[in-house]
């Protein structure tokens, strides 16, 4: 199934569905970002808008895109917030988004669903202002390397979207070939997953003058 289709079918149960990845990425997102603030925020793969709440709090204009219009739906049924616009959107084509206008950029459970991350570290680096930051929350390769991928149920079927691993160092080559610099690297395990792997690994990106 691909990609698209899969988080169609999964929107109408994405926020109530368990699902650990999910959560504790929102509680390191907001551990990492809620005491900052910015003048423009920019979400790429906004899903249901999970973490677009925190961005409308600590942005003054948020920018949330993703490519589902079914997960977008859901995302602007949760927000009232009037700084928060949402659009539909493919980040592996060109971004609609002005050149060097976001201080902070966000991606969060993303990146495993593109084959090649570069061209989203190229666009970061393009509408990124003079030290904006770009933060990247995903699930941790060594979880990938055991067969993890994200699975729903629908209608009473398992379905696996579709995933591709990205190493450590593919992060930090793309971002150093972007002029990129690595400022934080965590790796992050939920409550429940003592003597396991990490579940996710989070960087922050910054853009220099």
């Amino acid at each position: 199934m691909q990609t698209k289709q899969a988080y169609a079918q999964w929107a109408s149960t994405y926020d109530s569905d368990p699902n650990r990845t999910r959560d504790l990425d929102e509680v390191v997102t907001r551990e990492i970002l809620a005491g900052l603030r910015f003048k423009s925020i920019l979400e790429i793969g906004c899903g249901t808008g999970k973490n677009t709440l925190l961005f409308a709090q600590i942005g003054e204009r948020v920018k949330a895109l993703d490519f589902s219009e079914e997960m977008i739906a859901q995302a602007r049924r949760k927000s009232s917030a009037h700084n928060v616009e949402f659009t539909v959107a493919d980040i592996t084509q060109h971004w609609p988004i002005d050149d060097a206008s976001i201080d902070l950029i966000s991606g969060n459970l993303v990146l495993e669903h593109i084959a090649d991350p570069s061209h989203v570290f190229t666009q970061a680096a393009r509408v990124l202002a003079n030290d904006g930051r770009f933060f990247i929350s995903e699930l941790h390769p060594f979880r990938q390397y055991q067969g993890t991928v994200a699975t729903f149920i629908y209608e009473d079927e398992s379905i696996k979207i579709p995933a591709f691993i990205h190493h450590i160092s593919d992060f930090l080559n793309s971002a150093n070939a972007n002029s990129l610099t690595l400022t934080l690297l965590n790796e992050w395990w939920h409550e429940e997953d003592e003597g396991k792997p990490p579940r996710l690994v989070t960087f922050m990106f910054a853009k220099s003058k």
